[in-house]
């Protein structure tokens, strides 16, 4: 999920739902005193507390209905309000049942069919079928509804002519009955059953008005919203009480709408938030007041700053069409002069590490050193640019370093300027604001520019397929080779896990060697909870697990 569609990376996301599973304990008889908790086990029902409201900050969304949740604000929201097919656990990313019970593939992974829970409902009272499903997914895929998230449904038969405007449905998704759902793809895709997870792809009641869904959507997860969404303001939802699944522990959650993390960590020291983004050059001041989660994920009382790894990368774009970038040496002599160490230690404190690849830890087949030219070695640089026919950068020109404004990204970049100023390039930091940026980007009007990447769902193909793909429209680098195209369109049709997974570990080792990007730094959580949240899961996706966690008194 690009930043367009993340403002907390400030991109995907993509994205997900989320679940912790709690055990459930008897009660100590009655002439006992009930037994202490033992460390380290999951607490009993009758240790957990009901009810309480959680106060959680969030940014301005840009959408929450599902037909454009793109990015983390939006989507913190519509994952707590809708349920999609399946969901991902919040630390080891397994695929789990939600609105479907069970699925399954054909031998070419080219139909699968999903068997929905029977007896959800929306929040309206209706039931969740098929039909609903089929009825989102076509209302996403026609052009008139300008969704930008359509392309996660892009190997869906019939998503071309939709684009095209020759058909009106996916004929690729058949509704066999009220709760069966089969999908026929355009090719073999065996690891389509973490794309349905992704929060966007939820049902919608097909019989809704749609007349104000956009800021009170009708969902079919464990929260509804309370009110329509007030902008700049808040965004309220309550329990929902005929929830198919658990019965969330808390009442509901109030989204505070902030102008900035500043204001958000002041609110979070005074009382009235419960998780919020800890500011740059506070991080390690608020892990010796509120204490670390030992797992980096879980949060309790003394542990309540998450460290987490992030299914995410920071990396620098390259234009591959600018004369001064076409060759592989000189982008590779830019990536070698870059201490991407003393940019962690000195922008983040330590918490985050450098990046040796595009696909980040935690998602299968991540390879260590996937870029060989991602070390920091000032004098192969050098010898890099020379090889190129620029010895200590005479004649080559002064080039851009582009970001988006109002991020802490110029922090980044005056210090990429330093580094590359030593090996003898000169360059000029231009910064704009965020639409500005995406159009220059788009438009191939940059030399180098900022950007990251998140998880839409956890698996190689995400952080290959649309950023490296020939004609991706997340394709910003320009890059086109061949040989790469191949090789992922064969891994999305590999059923076997292990061979799909070495054709993306080939493919990503090809484009390390062409030093396309420049990977930077993999992103780890920054964020803390109060001394009241208990088993809160603040997932490697940056996403928070609302539906188990509780609130002490």
């Amino acid at each position: 999920m690009s930043e367009r569609f993340r403002k907390g990376l400030s991109i995907i996301l993509a994205l997900t739902l989320v679940a912790a599973l709690f055990s459930m304990g008897g009660c100590a008889a009655e002439e006992e005193p009930a037994e202490e908790p033992v460390e380290g086990e999951e607490p009993a029902e009758s240790d957990v507390t009901k009810g309480g409201t959680f106060n959680f900050y969030i940014s301005e969304p840009a959408f929450i209905d599902p037909i454009n949740l793109q990015e983390s604000e939006g989507t913190q929201v519509g994952q707590a309000v809708f349920d999609s097919l399946v969901k991902f656990d919040p630390i080891t990313s397994e695929v789990l049942p939600a609105a479907a019970e069970s699925w399954e593939s054909n031998e070419d992974a080219t139909v699968w069919t999903f068997n929905l829970v029977e007896g959800a409902k929306f929040h309206d009272g209706s039931d969740v079928t098929a039909e609903d499903f089929k009825f989102a997914w076509d209302r996403i895929c026609n052009p008139e509804n300008e969704s930008e998230i359509s392309y996660h449904l892009g190997v869906v038969q019939g998503y071309d002519e939709m684009q095209e405007g020759t058909a009106t449905e996916l004929s690729g998704v058949k509704v066999v009955d009220d709760y069966t759902l089969e999908v026929t793809l355009n090719y073999g895709f065996a690891d389509f059953e973490y794309v349905v997870g992704h929060p966007a792809l939820a049902p919608v009641p097909s019989d809704a008005s749609f007349e104000g869904f956009g800021d009170m959507p009708i969902g079919n997860g464990p929260f509804k919203m309370a009110e329509p969404w007030a902008h700049d303001q808040y965004i309220k939802i309550v329990k929902f009480d005929d929830y198919y699944g658990d019965e969330p522990n808390i009442d509901g959650v109030d989204f505070k709408i902030l102008a900035d993390q500043d204001t958000a960590f002041l609110e979070f020291e005074a009382g009235n938030l419960d998780f919020v983004p800890i500011p740059v050059g506070q991080i390690q001041t608020a892990v010796g007041t509120y204490g670390e989660s030992p797992d980096g994920y879980t949060l309790n009382p003394g542990e309540q700053v998450s460290l987490g790894a992030e299914q995410a990368i920071y990396y620098l774009l390259i234009n591959n069409t600018d004369p001064a970038l076409q060759d592989p040496k000189v982008r590779a002599a830019l990536s070698l002069a870059i201490d991407r160490q003393d940019i962690c230690d000195k922008v983040f404190e330590g918490t985050r590490e450098p990046a040796t690849g595009i696909v980040p830890p935690g998602i299968v087949g991540q390879s260590a050193n996937a870029f060989p030219y991602s070390k920091y070695d000032v004098e192969a640089a050098k010898q890099m640019l020379a090889d190129a026919g620029f010895p200590d950068g005479e004649g080559f020109p002064t080039i851009s370093l582009e970001y988006n404004t109002g991020s802490g990204h110029e922090d980044i970049l005056q210090l990429v300027q330093e580094d590359l100023k030593a090996i003898g390039v000169d360059s000029e930091l231009v910064g704009s604001e965020w639409a500005q940026y995406l159009d220059k980007l788009g438009a191939k009007d940059y030399q180098v520019g900022r950007l990251g990447w998140i998880a839409d769902y956890p698996i190689m193909d995400n952080f290959l397929y649309p950023l490296f793909k020939s004609g991706s429209a997340d394709n910003y680098s320009f890059y086109s080779n061949a040989d790469v195209d191949a090789m992922l369109d064969e891994a999305r049709t590999t059923v076997d896990d292990d061979a799909r997974v070495a054709l993306y570990q080939e493919a990503e080792s090809i484009i390390g060697e062409d030093a396309v990007v420049i990977p930077m730094f993999y992103y780890r959580h920054t964020r803390v909870a109060s001394d009241r949240v208990n088993d809160g899961v603040y997932s490697a996706n940056g996403l928070f697990t609302f539906d188990t966690v509780w609130l002490s008194e």
